[in-house]
């Protein structure tokens, strides 16, 4: 089959892969349409040491289900962790953080930029009717962005703040809106600020920001400077959720986070039932941010295209 192959930081475009074999707890998946995101575009750059086949945005056809014979046909999206089930982890029923774990394009398991795929049943949701496969490849990314109010209870009385405005940022500010929440996002880029004034979501620029008035800030731009920016803006005792995923060690001012009692949270992955829920009651308005659309074939050009400041979800299609 054919698949985009990261190795020692070089990405290839290859036709030489084998079909992925698969056990009965698993499912053969057919790739209908993928995502590029940022932690594609990261592993890439060396964030983690992988190799093997990208991505893990995706929604698929199941073509083989030992187990499930019935589900031959339906549409599908999966949770990007494979868990063990017998770690401490697993156990304590963190299985997302299983120390055993594999992960979909990113750890010891090949991604969805390929002709097929494989996962285990019990990480595969089926797709509702009415949603759109350009609609189905964003629930991954929409899950993660639901993981946030499941780690923080937004009030609509809350001042909140998103830092960073591209494709996981876009998400986000769609999600929080709904609460009813005082919120403000920080768009660079026309693209961003027009995307945000669409959906009634008040933008500012970096230079707007006040300090120390945030009770909620979520730091999603990827750059290590945003990090700091948070710290500045967050009230004492405020809370900051981090989405980003940096490479190396940044430097931090711990006695500004001790002196002014702030909370650090990292956020990851979320579960993919409340955003196949909110998809199915056309919660979102998501196919904006569709900027442009690939064969797989071309995927050396849509990473490239994907890196491009401003950008939004960049989709590959077998």
């Amino acid at each position: 089959m054919q698949a985009l192959w990261l190795e020692q930081g070089k990405i290839s475009y290859r036709q030489d892969i084998d079909l992925p074999s698969y056990q009965e707890h698993e499912a053969l998946v057919r790739v209908l349409l993928a995502g590029i995101c940022a932690t594609d575009l990261q592993l890439i750059q060396g964030y983690y040491p992988f190799t093997g086949i990208l991505g893990h945005e995706f929604v698929g056809e199941i073509v083989q289900a030992p187990f499930k014979p019935e589900w031959i046909g339906q549409r599908v999206v999966g949770e990007i962790n494979m868990s063990c089930g017998h770690c401490s982890q697993c156990l304590a029923q963190r299985s997302s953080h299983c120390v055993n774990r594999h992960v979909l394009g990113i750890k010891q398991h090949h991604g969805a930029f390929a002709d097929y795929l494989v996962l285990p049943l019990k990480n595969l949701h089926c797709v509702p009717d009415n949603v759109k496969n350009e609609e189905a490849v964003f629930t991954e990314p929409f899950a993660a962005a639901l993981e946030i109010q499941h780690q923080y209870h937004v009030k609509p009385t809350d001042k909140v703040l998103i830092i960073g405005a591209g494709r996981l940022g876009q998400l986000i500010a769609q999600t929080l809106a709904l609460t009813g929440c005082d919120l403000q996002v920080v768009a660079r880029y026309a693209k961003q600020q027009a995307l945000l004034q669409s959906q009634h979501i008040n933008w500012i620029l970096e230079s707007e920001i006040q300090h120390y008035y945030y009770d909620l800030i979520i730091e999603a731009t990827g750059s290590q400077s945003g990090f700091q920016t948070a710290i500045n803006a967050i009230r004492p005792q405020g809370t900051i959720i981090l989405k980003s995923t940096y490479k190396g060690d940044i430097k931090v001012n711990f006695s500004q986070i001790v002196v002014n009692e702030i909370q650090i949270l990292g956020s990851r992955c979320g579960a993919f039932l409340p955003a196949l829920n909110l998809l199915k009651q056309k919660k979102l308005k998501l196919e904006k941010l569709i900027d442009t659309h690939y064969s797989l074939s071309q995927g050396i050009d849509a990473l490239t295209q994907a890196r491009q400041k401003g950008m939004m979800k960049v989709l590959l299609s077998p």
